[in-house]
């Protein structure tokens, strides 16, 4: 499922690296760590700028980046099958959605993990229910 490009458009995924190289903020190196992370999870996810922001997708879509704070970083899960994964990571009881907040490095390499088991837990549902 990898992006389409034209002559004269970049694809999906150049354009989040457009976006990354034009951010200017304290947390930048702690996103690209993030980045990393979330995409390194599993082959079937695809990368694209969503609300403004770098947005993970598996023929939904699954976490995006929430709206930039210069204290931490936030991922919004928001594919609905979220609310089906227990996690001390996840954050919120809204009813299609879970939040992740991260202050530092040391907070993502320790969650890393975690990180990784959700993503691969929603993708593994959504294979099951359009299997």
């Amino acid at each position: 499922m990898a992006a389409k490009k034209t002559a004269n458009t970049a694809t999906d995924a150049e354009k989040v690296q457009q976006h990354m190289n034009a951010l200017n903020h304290p947390l930048k190196k702690e996103m690209e760590t993030l980045r990393e992370i979330i995409k390194n999870s599993s082959a079937k996810l695809n990368e694209r700028i969503k609300w403004n922001a770098p947005s993970y997708y598996y023929i939904d879509d699954i976490v995006t980046f929430g709206p930039l704070r210069n204290d931490r970083l936030l991922l919004v899960f928001h594919h609905p099958f979220i609310v089906k994964l227990p996690s001390p990571l996840l954050e919120g009881d809204y009813k299609d959605r879970r939040l992740a907040y991260f202050n530092d490095s040391k907070a993502i390499k320790e969650n890393k993990k975690e990180i990784e088991r959700i993503i691969k837990a929603i993708i593994e549902m959504i294979d099951d229910n359009n299997g």
